[in-house]
Formats: structure tokens, C-alpha cells, sequence
């Protein structure tokens, strides 16, 4: 267990928006309100999920919807909470902890703000070890637990919980449902305990995730090059540099789809990267050359300050560096590739293991 103060969260938010693989939402909003939110309360305490007791009851939290909403339509600082009082009231049950559903963008950092103003530990991981578009893509799911029921709120008051018979059909309920409420909405998953989450999370992302922002900033700072520090702390590898040409990018029942065309510069000119997107950066190919996938991290970057690039904000003209990572190993299973692979999102390829550094 240690502390997390509000001097923290900028180096997590950071970290978890180049971990989230272009997707998850910006997490600008979400870090102004955990760092306003733990300056009212002081620390809070984030915890391994090897110091939970028999009767912690872990509660993940998220938002839903569409990246480019959140940039246009804020939340109003009480869904995530509304949220979770909906699902312990559903299940009987409060909650011990809060947790992020995935080390991306803002969603790794909501759970801070209502652990703070509830008084409860966070536990030092995710579900997924990045961000991927859709609630089914879930590391508990790939073990075969029920991930059921979950709760969702609006900026209104108007609460919904889904006690579906499996993790596609709340996809298939609750995205419509969030659409409904204006783009966006907090999402409460059901209650894990301690021995689920042991065998079925990411464990020690968050301070993963603040390592990398504070590799990237002390970087700055020290006037070194902060992609070259964001890759060695990931162990990940460049795999090209070089200025957007081109986006095409449009929002399509509850995501952002679309791809980028990137030329390249330095040793890589007269070639070009295609990324394509659904919230997040799914595949990377250099001419016919497929150069990362689905669930491997790709991360688009500053190529000179290494400040993460989500897919609902490149734009042309924007000269970048684009650093991959490997995901969870048990996301490479067969399973695994099923739920989260290229040939899922509808890729005309395989899976691609990254080229070695």
C-alpha cells in the first residue's frame, strides 16, 4: 500500500493516455477532477491486490461512449459515483474498492475523484493492461467469469443496470443505451473478489502508468529524447517517425472509425505508415508490410515531446512517433485473439507479433 497524492495524477494521466493505445478519452478531464478531488481529501491509498482481505468487494469503473463527445460534452462530476451507489444498491452490496477498467485515457483515472470523496482504497490495476473499444474485451471474460450486472449514469440522474447473460449482450444493450444518454456514461461493473481479481487483472498498472508519465517528463526536463525513455520503460520498440497526411476519421454507433496515413521522415522518408482506428490504434502496415496489430500497444506519440495522441484528436500536419508495446501475454492465447485480434475488428490479417528491438 502507498499513498497517491494530487501531485501524482499528472504523470498517471500521462502514462495511462500512452497506454490506452490512442483510445480510452482524453484523460485531461478526469485528471483535473481526481487532482481537485485529492486536494479537498488528501492522499488516497492504492493497494495491491495482494494485501486485500477475504471480504474486499472491488468494484471497476469507466465511461462509455464516443472519444469526441467527451471533448465537447464534460461530465458533471457525479455519474461515476451515481453509478456505483446504482449497482450496490442492485446487488446488496458496497463496495471496499474502486479499480479502472483499463489503463486508458480517462478511465484510468476514474476511479480516483469518488474514491477520494467516498473514502475508499483503489486497487493498482485494470481488466484489460490497455484500452480496447468494447466491454466484452475484458482479461476476466477471457478466464470465463459471469461479469454481470453492470450499472450506467448519466449526467442527468438517470440510471440503468444490466444483468445480461453475458458481456456481448451488455455491448449490444448498454452502447445504445449510453448513445441515448447524451454520447457518454459511467459505467460500474459487478462486484470482483479479491481471489477473481487475483487470477483474472492486470496487476501494478497504475504505477506503470505513472512511471511512464514520469519517465516521459523528467525527459522534458533533462532535455534527453522522452519517446526513446517512454520506449525503454515500456521495453517496447519505434517503429516509425514521420508527419500526418491524411485522416479519415468518423463517429459510427458509439466509436470513432477510421484510419490515418502517416509519411514518413528521417530514415523512413519516402515510405508511409496506415493506422487504422475504433477508439483505438488497431493495426499499423508500412506499404504491404504489417508492422504491429491488435492486441499489441500501438501509441502515437509528439515525436518531440511524447505527449499521446488519442485517435479522436490527430490531425493533419502533426509530426509524430509511433512506439508499440506488447500486451498481456494470455491476450495472445487463441481465445484471446478471438475476442481481441485483427481478424475481429473485421482486418483482412492475422495477428503480427512486434518485430524485436
Amino acid at each position: 500500500m502507498r499513498d497517491l497524492y494530487a501531485a501524482d495524477i499528472a504523470d498517471i494521466a500521462r502514462g495511462s493516455a500512452f497506454l490506452g493505445s490512442g483510445g480510452g478519452g482524453n484523460p485531461y478531464m478526469g485528471q483535473l477532477m481526481a487532482e481537485q478531488a485529492l486536494a479537498k481529501s488528501g492522499p488516497l491509498e492504492l493497494v495491491d491486490v495482494a494485501e486485500l482481505t477475504g471480504d474486499a468487494a472491488v468494484v471497476p469503473v469507466a465511461v462509455m461512449g464516443t472519444p469526441t463527445v467527451f471533448q465537447e460534452r464534460l461530465l458533471a462530476g457525479h455519474e461515476v459515483r451515481n453509478a456505483i451507489e446504482a449497482l450496490a444498491s442492485a446487488v446488496g452490496r458496497s463496495p471496499t474498492h474502486l479499480m479502472p477498467v483499463e489503463i486508458g485515457g480517462v478511465n484510468a483515472m476514474t476511479p480516483f475523484a469518488p474514491a477520494a470523496e467516498i473514502g475508499l482504497p483503489v486497487v493498482d490495476g485494470d481488466l484489460m493492461g490497455r484500452a480496447f473499444p468494447e466491454m466484452p474485451m475484458l482479461l476476466p471474460v477471457l478466464a470465463g467469469l459471469h461479469v454481470s450486472p453492470t450499472a450506467l449514469a448519466d449526467d442527468k440522474g438517470n440510471v440503468a443496470i444490466f444483468d445480461t447473460i453475458d458481456m456481448a449482450w451488455t455491448e449490444r444493450i448498454a452502447r445504445p443505451c449510453a448513445v441515448a444518454m447524451g454520447g457518454t456514461a459511467a459505467v460500474a461493473l459487478r462486484v470482483f473478489s479479491a481471489p477473481e481479481l487475483s487470477r483474472t487483472m492486470v496487476k501494478g498498472s497504475i504505477t506503470l502508468a505513472q512511471r511512464l508519465g514520469r519517465a516521459i517528463r523528467l525527459a522534458r526536463e533533462s532535455h534527453t529524447d522522452p519517446v526513446e525513455e517512454a520506449r525503454r520503460t515500456l521495453g517496447g520498440v519505434t517503429i516509425f517517425r514521420g508527419k500526418v497526411s491524411d485522416v479519415d476519421r468518423e463517429p459510427a454507433d458509439g466509436f470513432i472509425r477510421g484510419h490515418t496515413v502517416i509519411d514518413g521522415t528521417g530514415s523512413g522518408a519516402g515510405t508511409q505508415l496506415m493506422l487504422w482506428f475504433q477508439n483505438e490504434y488497431l493495426c499499423a502496415a508500412r506499404g504491404s508490410s504489417v508492422m504491429a496489430t491488435t492486441p499489441d500497444l500501438i501509441c502515437v506519440v509528439g515525436e518531440e515531446d511524447a505527449e499521446p495522441i488519442p485517435a479522436d484528436v490527430l490531425r493533419y500536419g502533426l509530426r509524430v512517433a509511433v512506439v508499440c508495446a506488447s500486451c498481456d501475454n494470455r491476450w495472445r492465447s487463441p481465445y484471446g485473439l478471438e475476442l481481441v485480434g485483427p481478424e475481429y475488428f473485421g482486418y483482412g490479417f492475422p495477428y503480427v507479433p512486434l518485430p524485436s528491438h
